[in-house]
């Protein structure tokens, strides 16, 4: 199942783990965890914020990313199963 994994991160908690810098090796560990198809970053609502694109077909997974990014960077995480076109497509010709 592909999943997106949004992640914030709140301004003060992400100024500080940029200056001891923290934040970079923690947003690497998902994308490597994740084996990521896609990564885009931006700022949005005024925060660091991040879309991780990825496939797994084990649920138990999801502490394994959640957990760390919440312990380190303080993250609001949303995790929600996407589709491409080609699922959408075979899904809506039933």
């Amino acid at each position: 199942m592909r999943l997106m994994m949004r992640f914030s991160i709140p301004v003060e908690r992400g100024n500080e783990a940029y200056q001891d810098g923290s934040l970079g090796p923690a947003i690497e560990a998902i994308i490597a965890e994740t084996k990521a198809e896609a990564a885009y970053f931006m700022v949005e609502g005024g925060e660091r914020t991040g879309y991780v694109f990825f496939e797994t077909d084990d649920a138990a997974i999801l502490p394994k990313l959640n957990e760390p990014m919440f312990a380190a960077l303080d993250a609001a995480i949303d995790i929600v199963p996407v589709l491409t076109l080609g699922d959408l497509k075979r899904g809506l010709s039933s």
